[in-house]
């Protein structure tokens, strides 16, 4: 799958922080349409269904349901750049409230 957009949740094989291995996990696609559409990449933050252990960076969704997860989630700090190839199918889209509110934590995530 190559066509991403901003709030898309796809399902995309990731690689560990210490390069050991990869996992298939759900992201939502960060990166806006002028860099999509002009790289080979995607800029994602990673997902995960651990809603309890949540640190700073981490924002729970609200619509997840909506959004094409199976389990109440959250967005996580985790910000990764990865090949379009990588991503295997789209699960949904975020709900524009939530996709709001992940980029305003973003954007306090980098002081910007």
């Amino acid at each position: 799958m190559t066509d991403c957009k901003k709030g898309d949740i796809v399902l995309a094989r990731i690689i560990f922080t210490d390069g050991s291995a990869t996992k298939k996990r759900p992201v939502v696609v960060l990166s806006g349409h002028q860099f999509n559409s002009k790289r080979e990449g995607v800029v994602v933050a990673a997902i995960t269904s651990n809603t309890i252990r949540r640190i700073f960076g981490d924002i729970k969704l609200l619509k997840w349901k909506e959004a094409g997860l199976l389990y109440p989630s959250v967005v996580t700090g985790i910000l990764l750049s990865i090949k379009k190839t990588l991503v295997e199918k789209k699960l949904g889209t975020l709900d524009a409230d939530d996709l709001k509110r992940v980029d305003d934590n973003l954007r306090t995530c980098l002081d910007v």
